[in-house]
């Protein structure tokens, strides 16, 4: 038997149970993980609200990330062998596979080797955040040396993954947060400048720190009218990334005859953990990022499976800098 988090209706965090289910038989090319930690997205948040850009199909399961240890694997699967130490890629549906639980099958399409020197709590805290940043920052060749880059709601992992990618690669980061109180933790993990939305001028202060020439590319989960503020502060022929929604309200498109000249466009990391070819050059790159300590995931708290509302609650509150990790126990141990 597992035990499997699921939930019966959309709701709040009071829908997810911990349950008692028999273990599912493996199909081609699937893996069975024995799971060690989890790591938390807003993503699963959205799903379990009936807000996500798909919908549960109940019982429904969730999770996109998670580290662990093989425990078998499907017809088909070679490159994975009972006892290897993993970690999970978002790759999937969360109607069709699912990370909450101490055993459960994914797709060996979506499973990484873990490197020896990173344990299963920070693995768990690495995927949806590097890749996320991966892709505008580092992958796409938008962002040069010198440039400045804009990173909005800044202490979410992602937005912590951000920082260190842009320093990676020669970038100077401009992290942006609602409170002050989070301004110091932010300049800490890399931010050359911080930007309190709540207290200053978004435009004015972009202006100032840049000398008046714009970031190259502001990186936005929020979206909604908040885009035209951003597309101020965004240099001649530089990039609009927007990778959420948080903001549930219209997001327009920035207007040329009010702004410079910019490059808009949404993304998402399914674009890169969907292709293999573009998922193998990101696991590399972020892979040696972590060799070479230029990463190093933040994670902010842990729960234990036990308390999956409880760590959905925290997740909701958003106080929050950094990743939300839950820890599996087997056997009376944590790993």
């Amino acid at each position: 038997m597992a035990k499997l988090v699921q939930f019966d209706r959309i709701g709040g965090p009071e829908v997810l149970t911990l349950r008692e289910a028999a273990l599912h038989d493996l199909g081609p090319g699937e893996v069975r993980l024995r799971v060690d930690a989890i790591g938390l997205n807003r993503a699963e948040i959205m799903y379990r609200e009936g807000a996500y850009f798909y919908q549960p199909v109940f019982p429904s399961t969730l999770g996109y990330e998670a580290a662990g240890i093989i425990e078998a694997v499907g017809e088909g699967v070679t490159e994975f062998s009972s006892g290897d130490p993993v970690a999970v890629v978002p790759a999937f549906l969360q109607n069709e596979y699912g990370t909450y639980g101490d055993s459960v099958v994914l797709p060996a399409a979506a499973v990484v080797p873990r490197p020896e020197q990173v344990d299963a709590v920070t693995a768990a805290a690495v995927w949806m955040a590097y890749i996320t940043a991966y892709g505008p920052l580092a992958e796409s060749g938008r962002v040069r040396p010198g440039d400045h880059v804009l990173i909005t709601a800044a202490s979410s992992s992602v937005g912590l993954a951000a920082i260190q990618i842009a320093r990676h690669i020669g970038a100077i980061p401009i992290a942006t947060t609602r409170g002050a109180n989070k301004k110091q933790r932010l300049l800490d993990a890399g931010a050359a400048d911080v930007i309190v939305t709540d207290d200053e001028d978004l435009p004015a202060r972009i202006a100032e720190i840049t000398g008046s020439k714009g970031v190259r590319l502001a990186f936005d989960p929020i979206a909604g009218p908040g885009v035209e503020t951003l597309a101020k502060g965004i240099a001649p022929g530089g990039y609009l990334v927007v990778y959420g929604a948080l903001d549930p309200r219209t997001t327009p498109l920035p207007n040329a005859q009010s702004f410079p000249a910019l490059n808009s466009s949404t993304y998402t990391l399914f674009e890169i953990t969907s292709d293999p070819e573009r998922l193998r050059r990101a696991v590399a790159f972020v892979d040696a990022g972590l060799a070479s300590g230029s990463f190093a995931p933040v994670v902010d708290k842990t729960f234990d499976l036990a308390d999956i509302a409880e760590a959905h609650r925290y997740m909701e509150a958003n106080g929050q800098v950094g990743k939300i990790v839950v820890t599996v126990t087997h056997d009376g141990t944590t790993s």
